[in-house]
């Protein structure tokens, strides 16, 4: 008998080897595959400018359209997660900083992406004549204003409601300012950090069409700055009705979006999971293939204890030197003075940045007109003050019928995914893609269904925008619900809370301070989503034009109209300021102060 069971346990080790082997085979070619695919968009990056843009609509051309684009992606990912880290940390401990960071960031968001466009791939070519880098950069800073604001919204936000339990504890081990960040603050965060990096990934998605496609008006002179991806790809298809590659360039997306969902970001939430703010863990935790099949992984397991040695060290030296460290009061006072002094300098910059600037759209915004006089135009084609003011009017009010009925599916049922972890695992693939599908492709199908349906575009573009304002509601919502500590649960169940009373008494108070986010960030995609909403074009006949702010955007834009399209811009800038303080910063405060579950 022992001979036997000594057999089974050899064969069962030698299994695991093997399965071990396969596993660390698998994990060297994905990383030779990787190289090879940087190797080949750094290629594309460097190649000289090219005057005449071809983009090459054969499905075997798919591949690596869509590994260009996701390239971009992850690069503008990258830097959003860095700018984040950076303007969230300030705006949180500085409070005199954070009353003109989170308003300029509120502005930043709603400004549409033609608002930046133009200029910045002027700038980009002037700096990189000769090169492709130049658009590369452009695209990929474009990509990046579409991911950055919810990602630092909700940094910000989470910052702001760590218990004063925590910091005091922090506080009273002498915890470093870098210490207090990397061991406190972002494991905080990192739950509504990591859902708002899957949004941000899917509203970087839905501008590529418009990102990767871009012609501009110079001088009268139309100029091509296309680049090759999957977004410029399907824009070339629908110009020429190759409906084989608009129906390639779909399967394609929702094919890179699963696979990055599976093997990217599923990992990362049930990563995220150990940072939960609770004493008991969960009963159903949820799971990813990727990691368990990883977890066989005898590089993987050796690179792990490699790092744990090297942190152990530094931990163990960072504490013999902060116990040696005792900074003189001379030294302290030098060191508060110097940065005052780099805090005015960068003010004082700032100004003077800010001077010229308006000296400049001064000069722009004397060549329109308060009122145009010209009878025979139509709202749409008028260029004057008037009708820039009533074009805002009608785009604020889409912008509020897009928030109003995403919030309303979007909270029920981002509760739902977020309590359990089984559904999550379901329907995360699927949220996945449908959020980070590009919207504008499924455009033409929703203007057939609106046709249909009899429903006029001035109303029915309100469903385009929902396209892509809905989800961060969706995820930030989910976000909030996963965040619920499982105590608060199970004290529910103790004290037999009716299903109402659970909603109303935890569920929706304990996400409260996230769908406050949520609707922030999809007014902002709102405002973005006016340029592609209410100006549609088909690739046939005449562009489908709805009156408002996006559509007077978009026209301007293209036509090389600057004047208005800065007038506009700094329209939309201000009126959102003034939304900022009536509104979303009445409901912060109301959030940190009664449903903040960290208070």
């Amino acid at each position: 008998m022992a001979l036997v069971l000594f057999h089974t346990s050899k064969v069962r080790q030698a299994l695991k080897q093997r399965a071990s082997l396969g596993v660390d085979v698998m994990l060297l070619a994905g990383i030779a595959g990787l190289v090879a695919a940087l190797a080949m968009v750094f290629g594309q990056a460097s190649a000289p400018m090219r005057q005449q843009v071809y983009i090459d609509l054969s499905l075997w051309a798919l591949p690596k359209y869509t590994l260009f684009s996701l390239a971009r992606g992850f690069a503008a990912y990258a830097i959003s997660l860095i700018f984040t880290l950076i303007y969230g940390t300030i705006a949180a401990h500085n409070h005199t900083a954070e009353k003109v960071m989170i308003p300029t960031l509120d502005i930043l968001q709603s400004i549409p992406v033609l608002g930046f466009l133009p200029g910045l791939v002027l700038a980009m070519i002037s700096l990189f004549p000769n090169r492709e880098i130049g658009l590369e950069l452009a695209c990929v800073i474009m990509i990046f204003t579409a991911q950055v604001w919810n990602m630092t919204f909700s940094f910000h936000g989470s910052l702001r409601s760590i218990p004063t339990a925590l910091r005091e504890a922090a506080a009273m081990q002498g915890l470093t300012g870098w210490q207090i960040f990397r061991l406190l603050e972002v494991p905080a965060a990192m739950i509504g950090l990591v859902w708002n990096s899957m949004m941000s990934m899917a509203g970087g998605w839905f501008f590529l069409t418009v990102n990767e496609a871009f012609t501009l008006t110079i001088n009268g002179q139309n100029h091509d700055f296309r680049l090759p991806g999957i977004g410029s790809y399907m824009s070339e298809a629908i110009d020429k009705h190759d409906h084989l590659a608009e129906i390639g360039a779909v399967f394609a997306m929702t094919l890179m979006i699963i696979l990055v969902d599976q093997l990217f970001w599923r990992p990362i939430v049930v990563w995220s999971q150990r940072f939960k703010l609770e004493d008991s863990a969960a009963a159903d935790e949820p799971h990813s293939w990727v990691v368990d099949l990883f977890k066989h992984s005898r590089i993987l397991r050796g690179i792990s204890r490699f790092i744990a040695r090297l942190r152990h060290r530094s931990a163990s030296s960072a504490a013999v030197a902060l116990a040696a460290s005792h900074p003189s009061e001379s030294k302290i006072r030098r060191i508060q003075l110097l940065k005052r002094i780099v805090n005015y300098v960068v003010l004082a910059g700032l100004c003077v940045m800010a001077v010229i600037g308006a000296i400049k759209l001064l000069n722009m915004f004397i060549h329109l007109p308060i009122h145009d006089p010209t009878p025979d135009r139509s709202w749409s084609e008028r260029e004057d003050w008037i009708t820039i003011f009533l074009a805002l009017l009608a785009s604020f009010a889409r912008t509020t019928a897009t928030v109003v009925i995403g919030a309303l599916w979007t909270l029920p049922i981002g509760i739902m995914i977020g309590l359990s972890p089984r559904w999550s695992h379901r329907l995360q693939p699927v949220t996945q893609v449908l959020a980070s599908f590009p919207a504008p492709m499924l455009f033409p199908l929703v203007y057939a269904l609106l046709l249909l349906l009899h429903i006029p575009f001035g109303i029915g573009c309100i469903a385009l925008m929902l396209l892509g304002a809905q989800w961060y509601i969706l995820f930030n919502v989910v976000a909030g619900a996963t965040s619920i500590p499982a105590e608060l649960k199970e004290a529910s169940h103790i004290y037999h809370l009716q299903p109402v009373q659970r909603w109303t008494k935890l569920y929706l108070p304990s996400v409260f301070p996230y769908l406050v986010t949520g609707l922030v960030t999809a007014a902002g995609g709102a405002w973005n989503a006016t340029i592609v909403a209410e100006y549609l074009n088909l690739g046939h006949g005449e562009p489908i034009v709805a009156f408002g702010l996006g559509s007077m955007i978009f026209r301007a834009s293209d036509s090389g109209k600057y004047s208005l399209l800065a007038a506009a811009v700094v329209t939309m800038s201000v009126f959102v300021v003034m939304l900022n303080r009536a509104l979303w910063k009445r409901l912060y405060r109301l959030a940190e102060s009664r449903y903040s579950l960290n208070v």
